[in-house]
């Protein structure tokens, strides 16, 4: 059964995922599904635009099959969910340099791989529904599918802070920072689709008509007293910043850092740090090695279990329990740190 459905109409190419049951989480097959509808309307002279969606409006994507994942994972079987990444990896790539214009319809949930699918094209048209994150770190994962480029470009540390917390952002947040080019209703996408589908209009002014493409953004500013703690050079110094503002943005984002995988915060930082200067594809490539190492740790299936399988939200960290050390309990001063 193939969860992806592709199909020409007018001069756009059309993919739809429709995985609902799992929210549209990415498996193997679909990467492949996707990556052969790119081969099919790039090679079309009739094609002229590419347009990616779910046909379903509970979510977009809530990423990769982790679950499949951990399963692989925990029988041993790294090269085969390896080569999940491989290829998913691969077909981000090939998103960012299309030739042709490729239209991201972000309408629900939008999280992981689901990030890696829009953000990279060139037009990203986010509905009031749309909800990005990017939560790994709470599965004992970290932010990949080149996240490590995307998030560290965000104004005000806000990459950091969503990479290192999963906080969740949409609406005037979201474009303001760089995630969603456009901004539309979601009763207004069958009239977008169908314009972009049939209309001699360039898609610069159909978007127009359809969307609004507001810039910068005031409302990101209100995120700067919380996301600039993230400009501190270690955990321990992001987590003693945000315990000093007190206020309640700073605290739920305090209580999220300590809800990560100590090994996968710090793998996280490190990426996000070093990705600013990198291009996609070095990202991409230090982010394959990094998850060759995250998905041999006990805390990867640790924490898809307590998250995905189970459910129970708590997780035991087999990594080495940094809080103390990170500030990321509230004993911090009364623990000392071991040497």
């Amino acid at each position: 059964m193939s969860f992806v459905v592709s199909e020409i109409q007018g001069k756009a190419g059309i993919i739809g995922l429709d995985r609902p049951a799992a929210m549209n989480a990415l498996t193997l097959d679909m990467i492949r599904d996707i990556d052969a509808a790119l081969d099919r309307f790039e090679s079309d002279p009739s094609v002229q635009c590419v347009i990616l969606r779910s046909n379903h409006e509970r979510a977009f994507s809530a990423g990769g099959d982790m679950r499949r994942i951990r399963e692989l994972a925990l029988a041993g079987q790294f090269d085969e969910a390896e080569q999940f990444f491989r290829e998913e990896y691969a077909l981000i790539e090939r998103i960012a340099g299309l030739a042709k214009p490729y239209i991201a319809l972000i309408d629900g949930i939008c999280m992981g791989g689901g990030m890696g699918l829009s953000v990279h094209g060139r037009y990203r048209i986010a509905t009031e529904r749309a909800v990005f994150a990017m939560p790994e770190a709470a599965i004992g994962f970290f932010p990949d599918v080149g996240a490590s480029h995307f998030l560290p470009r965000m104004p005000h540390q806000s990459g950091m802070w969503m990479g290192l917390t999963g906080a969740t952002v949409r609406g005037f947040d979201a474009h303001g920072l760089g995630i969603s080019t456009h901004m539309t209703v979601a009763e207004s996408l069958p009239k977008l689709v169908n314009d972009l589908c049939h209309s001699d209009q360039a898609i610069d002014d159909i978007l127009r008509s359809w969307c609004a493409s507001l810039g910068y953004q005031p409302s990101v500013l209100m995120l700067a007293g919380t996301t600039l703690c993230f400009d501190q050079p270690t955990l321990c110094s992001i987590a003693d910043c945000l315990k000093r503002q007190q206020t309640k943005p700073t605290q739920r984002a305090l209580s999220d850092l300590a809800k990560g995988s100590p090994r996968s915060l710090q793998e996280t930082l490190s990426l996000l740090r070093e990705g600013k200067d990198r291009s996609l594809s070095a990202c991409l490539a230090q982010e394959f090695e990094a998850m060759q190492r995250a998905i041999r740790h006990p805390d990867f299936a640790e924490g898809v279990r307590a998250v995905l399988v189970d459910k129970d939200h708590a997780p035991t960290w087999q990594s080495r329990n940094c809080r103390a050390e990170t500030g990321l309990t509230p004993n911090y001063k009364k623990e000392k740190v071991k040497k």
